[in-house]
């Protein structure tokens, strides 16, 4: 679980990490709070902010917009930096099983989180959600050099009798994870985009996802490669993060392609085709979105598009919302087009609209087009990149209420409109 920390400051800490197949899968999706489970399938996913989360207590840890929105900047720049280095660019049907996601606040994270059971006996531990990330870890006792400051106990490898290292000669120390050999064990490491670092050991354990699905040596071949998530809003509704086939085939799901590149494998990427604003499609080339892709990414916050995209999607939201007065965006802000709807009862806003391969449309709610700021502020929650040679992300904020299945064996991204409720 990735966490931020002062400075570059290189840290050792011993780590397991819960073992994906990376061929097939190898992406970190976890995180959360324990909770029990509703239904036995899924369980409750929480915004951090959002007024049924009980994280209040950890108010001190809470970073305000400024913050947040410079800390999904960071993870921008780094997903971008990253793919165009692997470019080459100098440029910047199974079983199922449910996981709770909540707010990441007691861990300093801006994004969601969910929790599973580790080890035997499990402890239940945080981990974030993540589909932009390549490993799923926790901190393990004893942390060499110092330990991440974390809210939950750091997991005892001693304690539990199902905890075994995997070896430097083991198929599944792959390249995609290691980095050496501590003796004979496997070793790996991590820099991420906000500065933090993860090194440790590649470990196998027991992942206890339910009371029904406490798996050995963990696979995600297991539910068939098959997941979906549904993400709240800050109002209050809950949300989900499931593991398998299960519901996938409901006719109310839309299913555009679903791509994995070797050059960010990290990342699963999608067709944009264009962008429509009250109705009114922007039109844009097809050469904004297919000359470097777009991806989904549940843990960047704000959808970054082309500069010439971002500018036409700007430019026809301000003109059908010129009858309310602008104000100057937050300092230190990514949001340019904001304003002051104080003195409305009632106020209409356009319907943004993205259109993906295979006639998929996502209306994005209201809570993913408007940002609010303080109580008279309301800011257009898009960002636009530097120029158009960097990759689009389509973000977790225009995510929001929808479920969106990721059905990596076919090949598939689908979505169904109204699923957190």
């Amino acid at each position: 679980m990735p966490m931020r920390k002062e400075g570059l400051r290189k840290v050792l800490t011993l780590i397991i990490h819960i073992l994906f197949e990376p061929a097939l899968y190898s992406h970190q999706m976890f995180a959360g709070i324990p909770q029990e489970a509703t239904n036995g399938k899924h369980l409750k996913v929480l915004h951090r902010h959002g007024p049924c989360s009980h994280l209040g207590q950890h108010k001190n840890q809470v970073p305000n917009l400024t913050q947040i929105l410079i800390q999904d900047q960071l993870r921008v720049n780094w997903i971008q930096s990253r793919l165009a280095k692997n470019l080459g660019h100098d440029s910047f049907q199974a079983s199922a099983a449910a996981l709770p996601a909540k707010s990441g606040r007691p861990i300093g994270t801006g994004n969601y989180v969910v929790t599973v059971g580790l080890g035997t006996p499990k402890e239940d531990l945080t981990l974030v959600f993540d589909t932009g990330s390549d490993l799923s870890w926790t901190q393990c006792k004893p942390c060499a050099g110092r330990c991440y400051d974390q809210q939950e106990p750091i997991f005892d490898p001693s304690s539990s009798s199902s905890y075994s290292n995997v070896s430097c000669s083991s198929a599944q120390c792959s390249q995609n994870i290691k980095i050496g050999c501590a003796g004979s064990t496997c070793f790996y490491g991590v820099l991420y985009g906000d500065g933090s670092i993860t090194e440790g050991f590649v470990a196998k354990e027991r992942l206890t996802l339910s009371s029904a699905d406490a798996l050995d040596g963990f696979l995600f071949d297991v539910y068939g490669r098959f997941f979906s998530y549904c993400l709240p809003t800050l109002s209050g509704s809950t949300g989900f993060l499931s593991f398998g086939s299960s519901g996938g085939n409901s006719s109310s799901l839309k299913f555009t392609n679903l791509g994995q590149n070797a050059d960010g494998p990290s990342f699963y990427y999608i067709d944009i085709v264009d962008i429509s604003v009250g109705g009114q499609n922007l039109n844009l080339p097809p050469s904004l979105f297919s000359s470097r892709g777009s991806i989904i990414d549940s843990g960047t916050v704000i959808t970054c598009l082309p500069k010439t995209a971002y500018a036409a999607l700007r430019s026809a939201f301000q003109q059908q919302m010129s009858n309310y007065p602008t104000t100057s965006p937050p300092p230190r802000s990514i949001f340019e087009t904001c304003y002051d709807l104080s003195g409305y009862s009632n106020v209409s806003i356009p319907k943004i609209t993205f259109s993906f391969g295979n006639n998929v449309s996502v209306d994005i709610v209201v809570e993913g087009i408007l940002r609010v700021v303080s109580a008279t502020q309301y800011c257009l929650a898009f960002a636009g990149n530097s120029d158009d040679n960097h990759i689009a992300i389509f973000g977790n904020y225009q995510q929001q209420k929808y479920e969106v299945v990721y059905d990596v064996a076919g090949g598939r991204l689908g979505f169904r409109a109204g699923a957190c409720n």
